[in-house]
């Protein structure tokens, strides 16, 4: 039997070893959080300059490697409109969800203010929110109808400067929703001066105006109670369905994941970027954020992704560097639709998955 004075040492020997093997393994969790700079804006706008306040200076986006839009830019609202107010005043609570489709033709004639692209914004006040609307989308034209039916008068009523941006997987790709989102992000900002990003599936549609897309200073889960769930919660850390996070929650959590390929995962990978970055995710009462989901069947494009468990894992030690500072993709066409724009684009999927292989052996099957 070793003296007590011997296995102390190999006991030492082997925590250190293991200590240095952790640090290794999550060494770029202990670099510093980068700093993001707030919007600039109306410095009268005090609902934006306390979201603005929580949040330290500078950022550098140049590393993201993106193709020019080929969209003009939204035009902003006149400057010397009075602020509206806080709360909007025509607000009801429950509203009707029109589950018809009608032709697009029959949908824009309902909303004539609606400016090309989908750009909304109240003409009597200037607005308190910015918003960007991203909807993750391939192979769904009646959904897309149902949704802009139900999404520009919902909007409308909670005097929001939107817009909505479709953005399309190219066919003969796996789908790859998170990797979508990003993309919808990245060419957002190029078009307007966004403040707010809300994530949002095609098939969901909010049942109560009180739900207001807007983003607070906490990341925000908008899909609290949908119908298809019994109007409960699935899980307590769901993040999936909608978000809402302002520019500087994207870029301080790297956006989403461009790696998960297939059904699963990419929500849940989201939600420990938010917690990992120090936030928390804030939810309105199951009353309020309610949704009906239009039904569909199961894509074939979209499987199951046999790697996201594999990935889910790895979030902390992956999301700096995979994200919004390592998006790569090839817009086809971008197009200012009279309700929407749409882009088009190619995910570079092969690229993609090659390069994930090399990253680690424990990724050579995705």
């Amino acid at each position: 039997m070793l003296p007590s004075s011997r296995r102390i040492k190999l006991a030492a020997a082997l925590l250190g070893t293991c200590g240095l093997l952790y640090l290794v393994a999550f060494a770029d969790l202990w670099v510093p959080l980068e700093e993001y700079s707030p919007i600039i804006s109306n410095s009268d706008d005090q609902i934006l300059a306390i979201l603005n306040s929580t949040f330290a200076s500078i950022t550098n986006t140049s590393a993201v490697n993106l193709t020019s839009a080929p969209i003009d830019a939204f035009k902003p609202q006149d400057s010397k409109l009075p602020f509206c107010p806080v709360m909007p005043p025509d607000l009801i609570g429950k509203v009707p969800v029109h589950l018809d489709g009608p032709n697009m033709t029959v949908i824009e004639s309902l909303y004539p203010d609606v400016e090309a692209g989908g750009h909304g914004h109240p003409k009597e006040c200037k607005s308190r929110h910015r918003v960007a609307i991203i909807v993750p989308y391939r192979d769904r034209d009646h959904h897309l109808r149902i949704f802009l039916h139900n999404l520009h008068g919902f909007l409308a009523k909670q005097q929001v400067d939107y817009g909505i941006f479709i953005v399309e997987q190219i066919a003969n790709q796996t789908f790859n929703r998170a990797k979508l989102m990003n993309v919808g992000f990245a060419e957002a900002m190029k078009v307007y001066d966004f403040q707010c990003f809300i994530f949002h599936d095609v098939d969901l549609l909010p049942e109560d105006d009180r739900n207001l897309y807007y983003c607070p200073e906490q990341p925000r889960h908008m899909s609290v109670a949908i119908d298809k769930f019994k109007y409960k919660l699935p899980y307590e850390s769901i993040f999936g369905g909608i978000s809402a996070m302002t520019r500087q929650h994207v870029e301080r959590i790297n956006g989403f994941s461009n790696d998960y390929w297939g059904w699963g995962g990419e929500d849940d990978d989201l939600a420990t970027r938010v917690h990992a970055n120090g936030f928390k995710i804030s939810r309105y009462s199951g009353e309020v954020a309610r949704y009906k989901m239009i039904k569909h069947e199961k894509e074939k494009s979209n499987p199951i992704n046999p790697c996201r468990f594999s990935l889910m894992r790895r979030t902390r030690s992956r999301f700096r560097h995979d994200g919004i500072s390592n998006l790569k993709y090839e817009v086809v066409s971008a197009l200012r639709m009279p309700l929407y724009t749409i882009i088009r684009v190619d995910l570079l999927e092969a690229e993609s998955r090659k390069q994930l292989h090399e990253e680690s052996r424990l990724f050579k099957t995705c």
